[in-house]
């Protein structure tokens, strides 16, 4: 016999049906203890003037009564009775987020309500980061020489320390959105120059990568405007996200081609950040002794050459022809809207 479960939600008394959860028995019941043990806690300490109630006399209860949390949740005293008791009942994403809004949970907390009452939890839209603290700057400047940098979601790179920009120099180079690891190696770096010596493997894991995150913000206007600008300025990226590969962050193996010190293996390890949805921090650390050396000579130059053996050059030519052709494009735009001259100082 499966566990006892009931399917109305609302109304003044649940109706029985047997449960098709999969989940073991004891397990089940050590969760409804803590999710009743958990919500009585998070009763307790609303009050009815939070809500908006009148305390009324003769009060013994400290927060609010159960039949007050039922009624403003718009669901059966019974239904809540039992759910707080720990019965093994039904509960749907919509009423756990009338209970949540009524006992003024915060996000960490829904997410538990919704883990012990066994609902996937979705998970609110979330802007995407676009900086760091200032103590992830001082942890990555705390790694260098190791090479190590921050990523989102995307693959922005919202932070990085000196010894990424000497393994990859153009970083400074570009502004946003242009500073997207991806819009990069699709777009803006010809195939001949990519540094990555695996590029077509590579490229596949981390749009596999993005597709993996993607999945939990189907919909949303900045994933979607994006992913639609990729495949839009990117035929190759395009045919790679079409494909619906699926794969994790992970740690592996990458190999670099520099044009100033040769071949690097790195050994890439991804961190998470806690308090930062899907930021992590990457580090790449030398796998052999002599990558290790490549490194520290790495350091030692000052003007890196960039590109293929058929298209290399320094550093600085570089930012000067990005330079010319940025002031070019601002006195196109200037000629074309002479308003925008003698109002916008750049």
């Amino acid at each position: 016999m499966g566990d006892v479960t009931v399917i109305a939600e609302t109304g003044t008394e649940p109706r029985a049906a047997r449960s098709a959860a999969g989940t073991p028995r004891p397990i089940a019941r050590r969760r409804r203890s803590e999710l009743a043990t958990f919500l009585r806690s998070r009763r307790a300490r609303v009050s009815p003037a939070d809500v908006g109630m009148p305390a009324g006399p003769r009060r013994r209860t400290p927060g609010l009564r159960r039949e007050e949390v039922a009624q403003l949740s718009g669901v059966g005293v019974t239904w809540y009775t039992w759910l707080e008791q720990g019965r093994p009942i039904n509960a749907s994403a919509q009423v756990l987020d009338a209970v949540a809004r009524t006992l003024r949970l915060d996000e960490a907390e829904r997410e538990h309500l919704y883990h012990l009452a066994e609902v996937p939890h979705p998970a609110s839209p979330e802007r995407i980061a676009e900086a760091v603290d200032p103590e992830v700057h001082r942890i990555l400047d705390a790694m260098d020489p190791m090479p190590a940098v921050v990523y989102n979601g995307r693959y922005d790179v919202l932070a990085a320390n000196a010894g990424y920009r000497h393994l990859f120099p153009t970083l400074d180079l570009v502004g946003q959105p242009e500073r997207n690891v991806l819009w990069q190696q699709f777009v803006v770096m010809p195939p001949c120059c990519c540094a990555l010596l695996n590029r077509e493997a590579e490229l596949s894991l981390m749009v596999a990568t993005l597709r993996g995150t993607y999945g939990r913000h189907v919909g949303e206007a900045a994933w979607e405007e994006f992913v639609g600008r990729m495949c839009e300025a990117s035929a190759e990226f395009a045919q790679l996200w079409h494909s619906g590969d699926v794969a994790p962050p992970g740690a592996r193996v990458k190999l670099v081609q520099h044009a100033s010190v040769g071949q690097l293996r790195l050994s890439s390890t991804s961190l998470q950040i806690s308090g930062a949805a899907e930021t992590r921090i990457v580090a790449y650390v030398p796998h052999d002794d002599e990558t290790g050396q490549l490194l520290e000579r790495l350091r030692t130059i000052d003007d890196p050459m960039i590109g293929c053996p058929e298209h290399a050059e320094p550093l600085s030519r570089t930012h000067e022809r990005l330079l010319r052709a940025s002031r070019r494009v601002a006195r196109e735009m200037s000629a074309a809207d002479p308003a925008r001259s003698r109002t916008d100082p750049g």
